[in-house]
């Protein structure tokens, strides 16, 4: 058996469908269908299985890789046999990685991210078994032309990676439940990238990667204090260290108040399917509404039910 994938659509490959005799022989190919050419060896010496899911995104590419102990290389005789030009970054979910390429070692704890090149050769170690999201994009989908500076360098706490990680992680959930929904995201993720390659290289990013930044950091805000019912405005900008102007830019036509009120209504949601038991009382003051009656108005507004209605499953009006 041989793993095949369509890179244009949805593709989950596992070595539990082979013997453990010919795990890792079809995890060699697994991950030369899903990424670029690679070889690999594993680590310990028996008992091997691995995971791939693979979400395409426009041109973006993100694949959720769960697998055992490896070392994978991108030699030069596997570059010079292909014509793949592609940026990808590692954002390390559990376990511990290393990046090698253009001299350097980057390590990488969960929440970190690092860059790599498909065009030069790079060798990535997992001593443990671990899980990491890679995010994939044909280099020339990016703003960012010379990688020699930005690859194998960990973007982490405190670093735009952070955000970035968050971002990445958060459109993968997006990209496999509602794949319509998350091709609208496509040019904020490419921006994203740029800003942080920009960021590992030492560059100053251009003025659509740093919009970018600045608009992923404002919705991070606005999704950790949505709970807070007095959040405005004036504390979102202070906050995110942008302008009243800016952040008015950001929010596009709907504006800041309306882009709150619908990330409130999608967190009620979620919790009222998670946890069917608490009173919708409670559920509003999660979400940062100031009254049960503010929170029925705006959720029928916006799903066209009451929030006892779209608990149990009624039918929009």
């Amino acid at each position: 058996m041989s793993a095949t994938m369509d890179r244009g659509a949805y593709a989950e490959l596992t070595t539990s469908m082979v013997s453990a005799r010919e795990a890792f022989a079809y995890w060699r190919e697994m991950i030369c269908a899903t990424f670029v050419r690679l070889d690999a060896e594993p680590v310990a010496g028996a008992g091997f299985s691995g995971r791939i899911e693979h979400v395409p995104v426009g041109d973006l590419e993100l694949s959720t890789v769960v697998a055992g102990s490896q070392h994978v290389r991108r030699t030069r005789s596997l570059v010079a046999r292909g014509d793949e030009e592609y940026l990808l970054a590692s954002i390390q979910v559990r376990g511990r990685g290393r990046v090698e390429q253009d001299g350097r070692t980057a390590l990488l704890s969960p929440g970190d991210l690092a860059f790599y090149d498909s065009t030069r050769p790079y060798t990535l170690h997992f001593d443990d078994p671990f899980h990491q999201l890679v995010v994939q994009v044909p280099k020339r989908e990016l703003l960012v032309r010379d990688t020699r500076r930005l690859t194998a360098r960990a973007c982490g706490r405190g670093t735009p990676g952070a955000v970035v990680s968050t971002f990445f992680t958060s459109l993968a959930d997006v990209a496999r439940t509602a794949p319509g929904q998350s091709a609208v995201l496509l040019p904020h993720a490419l921006g994203l990238l740029s800003a942080t390659a920009s960021f590992a290289g030492n560059a100053r990013p251009g003025p659509d990667a740093t919009e970018a930044m600045a608009r992923e950091r404002v919705l991070a805000f606005l999704r950790r204090n949505l709970a807070d019912p007095g959040l405005d405005a004036e504390t979102v900008a202070r906050a995110c260290r942008v302008s009243r102007r800016t952040l008015y830019r950001i929010a596009g036509e709907e504006g800041i108040a309306a882009r709150l009120r619908r990330l409130r209504i999608e967190r009620a949601r979620e919790i009222l399917v998670a946890d069917p038991q608490r009173t919708i009382g409670s559920v509003a003051a999660a979400c940062g509404f100031d009254s049960e009656s503010g929170f029925h108005r705006a959720f029928r507004a916006v799903t066209g039910r009451s929030p006892g209605e779209y608990r149990r499953g009624r039918p929009a009006e």
